[in-house]
């Protein structure tokens, strides 16, 4: 019974503490766009680029 003394506000502060974490993302913009960065990934160019004309390879 005693330990509940000190697991309760400890777990009350645990919970303010991830409350606060996820509106600060959220406030930073860290959940504003979910979608594109993995389409992004799919729509890669790997190509090189070509070089400019005039120049000399090295």
């Amino acid at each position: 019974m005693e330990s509940l003394y000190l697991l309760i506000p400890l777990s009350v502060v645990v919970v303010f503490g991830a409350l606060w974490l996820f509106f600060n993302a959220s406030d930073g913009g860290q959940f504003d766009d979910l979608v594109g960065p993995g389409l992004r990934v799919l729509q890669d160019d790997d190509t090189t680029p070509e070089k400019p004309a005039g120049t000399e390879p090295e």
